[in-house]
């Protein structure tokens, strides 16, 4: 059980926040409700919670005790708040009118809380609503007063108890303890590099085999004149820029695609990111390690792993999409992305394979649009994992807050040299998306022949497959000398799914035919 306190003063948005940690954790949730609506005012606020709620939530309303509106909740169980809750339980048992009741409901209510906090163990998530009062003088009346050293006891001890606690002032979390909800995942920093050995085939790695073409060697040794000056991006974004006709303000060089997409939590701080599976998990893991509240929306198998827009949760301000995605290399049209849009979020769209698909359909690279953020890389089409070149393409503002969280001179001499010479030479990478194209289609030809292997289409460089014995086939064909990508480590994946990087038809041949021979 993971227990998240939620604190707050009135109208701080606390409600809204602990509303998107439930959402996040992609349980069923019992929502505890602790106000009393018997006040037309009251009502109406009450009203207006349930409407923003989602339908599929249950509602049981803490009439009386606590611990029995909590009893035998197994999955995420929200109580929103602890303050009417109390409030509720002095005015029903007497005490605003005769202080001398409230020694005895103050110890009724202290042993509710007890009750609640032990049964709150039963449930896999639970968050805890409660207002951060006692800030200024204390009021004149015992009643209030009791109300007060109540309220600040119970979130005292569940603060002891809770695995993370998060103040909310003016709508802005600050977090007191703990980090993001749920257990560390560490498959989310999984990748292929760690499946080749010295002397593999690699069908693990999905960067085009031979390293840089010899026009980018070419560049890069005329730059290692310059590497003992400080970076000068200038000449790579304006290159970028004019690729791509944007303008040089929209372009952000990163220190790979990874990077651009570790500076979304800290440069738009969203409330409820939802991160489309299967896909590059280096989002999700960047947006946890900074506190974001995150959900996962999978892309079903037997929908071609089509996106879906209607999944996301409209509570999402933040939407992260790989198109193609990785690793089932789904194209998704133009449209089905931009149908993620809504007021007040953000779609980032990860297109780093986008440019080894020939003529990059779909691309909104060239769209310039206020709340789409593009994250490009040449990492693979040149094959360049050493230098790590990247960038993100957003409207000024939204690239003026990622340069702000960027680490200073991320990109560094080289890999700008690598990001200027590739916009310079549009037809030079279109030579290789065209390769890239031929190869994959000759692999999903020589697998899809096989008995016993689910393919799926795509248009990256690799090819997504399922067999009985993922696990199986991979030491198979690593007790051969050939490395493939196990993909269970991406979310909604499992041990019957592999990923294989097509390679020239020899080296697809030859890892056909071992394909064949371990499943046979």
């Amino acid at each position: 059980m993971t227990l998240t306190l939620v604190l707050g003063g009135t109208r701080s948005g606390k409600s809204a926040h602990a509303e998107a940690l439930a959402a996040a954790t992609g349980l069923p949730v019992r929502y505890v409700a602790t106000a009393d609506g018997s006040d037309a005012s009251m009502r109406a606020r009450i009203d207006a919670h349930v409407a923003r709620r989602p339908g599929s939530w249950s509602t049981v309303e803490a009439d009386g005790s606590l611990a029995e509106a909590v009893s035998g909740a197994q999955d995420c169980v929200l109580v929103d708040g602890l303050g009417p809750w109390i409030a509720t339980r002095i005015h029903r048992g007497g005490g605003f009118g005769d202080p001398s009741r409230l020694p005895a409901i103050a110890q009724e209510i202290a042993d509710d809380l007890d009750r609640t906090t032990a049964t709150l163990t039963t449930a896999a998530h639970a968050i805890v609503v409660a207002e951060q009062a006692g800030e200024g003088v204390l009021p004149p009346d015992a009643a209030s007063r009791a109300w007060l050293d109540l309220l600040g006891d119970a979130t005292q001890r569940l603060a002891a108890h809770a695995d993370r606690v998060d103040l909310i002032v003016a709508g802005r979390v600050v977090p007191v303890a703990g980090s993001a909800p749920g257990p560390a995942d560490a498959a989310l920093r999984r990748h292929g590099d760690r499946d080749v050995r010295p002397g593999d085939a690699d069908h693990a790695v999905n960067v085009v085999a031979g390293g840089p073409p010899r026009w980018l060697q070419a560049a890069l040794n005329g730059a290692l004149a310059e590497v003992g000056r400080y970076p000068d991006e200038r000449p790579a974004i304006a290159a970028i820029a004019a690729l791509h006709g944007r303008a040089s303000g929209e372009i952000v060089p990163t220190n790979g695609a990874a990077e651009a997409l570790w500076l979304l939590g800290p440069a738009l701080r969203p409330t409820l990111a939802a991160c489309v599976h299967p896909g590059f998990t280096e989002a999700e893991a960047g947006l946890r390690a900074h506190s974001v509240p995150t959900v996962r929306v999978q892309r079903d198998p037997d929908r071609g792993f089509a996106l879906e827009p209607d999944r996301v949760p409209d509570a999402a301000d933040l939407v992260v999409v790989g198109n193609p995605a990785s690793p089932s290399g789904t194209l998704d049209p133009a449209t089905a992305v931009l149908a993620l849009r809504r007021p007040g979020r953000v779609v980032v769209v990860d297109e780093a394979f986008m440019d080894l698909v020939p003529g990059e359909p779909g691309t909104l690279a060239r769209r310039a649009l206020p709340d789409v953020i593009v994250v490009r890389s040449l990492t693979k089409v040149l094959g360049i994992p050493g230098l790590r070149a990247g960038y993100a393409i957003a409207h000024a503002e939204i690239a003026e807050r990622l340069r702000a969280v960027r680490p200073p001179w991320s990109a560094n001499t080289l890999a700008l040299t690598a990001l200027a010479a590739a916009a310079a030479a549009p037809s030079e990478l279109s030579a290789i998306a065209r390769r890239a194209a031929d190869q994959r289609q000759d692999l999903h030809a020589r697998l899809a022949a096989i008995d016993g292997v689910r393919i799926w289409p795509g248009a990256a460089n690799y090819v997504l497959i399922a067999v009985d014995d993922g696990e199986a086939l991979v030491a198979a064909l690593r007790a051969q000398g050939i490395a493939v990508r196990p993909a269970a480590s991406f979310p909604g994946l499992d041990a019957r799914h592999v990923r294989v990087t097509a390679r020239d038809p020899g080296a697809n041949a030859r890892l056909a035919d071992a394909v064949a021979g371990a499943l046979a």
